[in-house]
């Protein structure tokens, strides 16, 4: 089949897919190409903030190819940021243009600069002027009419687009409606860039389903199908699920690295719990697991909670 040739991508994912759950994922199930960091947002052309910084400081990268993401909708504030991020080492870029949240769409950033497509032109004819990066974007289809992409994807023709990632989703969409298929189609007949498919993407099943549908397509993008499922690319590539083991191995170390460089004991339960707002859905009783989860107070207890989970016979992927 086809999809054992695919590139596989994790999607950025805002306070999640950060180094310590980047470089645990690797170490123990590997597997993908492409790790793309949360987004940076620059106001200003200052520096990156040292949050930033530790994000994507080689160091804390060194096992996995990651691709910084950029916010924004000012040329010369993405070019000053891409250079302090360039002169880490980073040659490969990406441009967020699908973040469907109020407070990015609001201030014309992420899908809300999809609203004013002739600024959108003028600022990547900016940004593609003398650039010595490869860059990739992130997008969504439109703002809230499906009418708008045809437009879209003619500006994005006009420029050398490493790669063309499409949630094919509308902003106004959110999470919630389904992805449009016919969209997603427009684009694979009509792009000049290659493209990347990201959206919904939750089982086996749904990688076949773009693969055949769309046999021209070398990369596939993940974003909340991993955090249900960490072992959704094992699955995929070894045609069987991932062993138990490798989840309770997964969560371990994701709990050490967060300790060694979280002072805030309180903070590193929120972290996972809000991993397990995702993962309980690996969990034929999800309610239960995760009511259970929400109650934890210290580490202690989400160890022992976790052991018991993890040992039930409700796992939905055991060995």
């Amino acid at each position: 089949p086809i999809y054992i040739f695919m590139k596989y991508y994790l999607a950025p994912l805002e306070g999640i897919t950060g180094f310590v759950f980047r470089n645990t994922y690797e170490k123990v199930y590997g597997e993908v190409d492409k790790y793309f960091a949360p987004f940076v947002a620059p106001n200003s052309p200052a520096k990156l903030a040292p949050k930033e910084k530790r994000d994507l400081d080689p160091s804390n990268n060194n096992s996995l190819y990651l691709v910084p993401q950029i916010l924004g909708n000012d040329a010369e504030i993405f070019r000053a940021t891409a250079s302090h991020i360039a002169a880490l080492g980073y040659k490969e870029f990406n441009l967020n243009l699908g973040c469907p949240s109020g407070t990015v769409t609001s201030k014309f950033r992420g899908s809300g600069f999809l609203r004013i497509p002739d600024q959108l032109d003028e600022f990547l004819d900016a940004i593609f002027t003398a650039n010595d990066f490869k860059l990739s974007i992130k997008t969504r289809i439109g703002y809230e009419d499906y009418e708008e992409f045809p437009r879209i994807l003619e500006i994005y023709n006009k420029y050398p687009i490493h790669e063309l990632i499409i949630h094919p989703r509308l902003k106004t969409d959110m999470y919630k409606k389904p992805i449009n298929l016919d969209a997603f189609k427009y684009a694979y007949e009509n792009s000049k860039n290659p493209l990347c498919f990201n959206g919904d993407l939750f089982a086996l099943e749904d990688v076949k389903r773009i693969e055949e549908s769309f046999p021209n397509v070398k990369a596939m993008m993940f974003g909340r199908g991993i955090l249900m499922n960490p072992g959704l690319i094992y699955e995929i590539k070894h045609g069987e699920p991932a062993p138990t083991d490798m989840l309770k191995e997964f969560l371990d170390l994701l709990l050490d690295g967060y300790v060694r460089i979280i002072p805030d004991k309180k903070h590193i339960i929120m972290k996972m719990k809000e991993l397990w707002f995702y993962l309980q859905n690996s969990f034929s009783e999800e309610d239960k697991v995760f009511k259970k989860i929400k109650k934890i107070k210290n580490i202690e207890e989400y160890k022992v909670l976790e052991r018991q989970i993890l040992q039930s016979p409700n796992h939905v992927f055991p060995h």
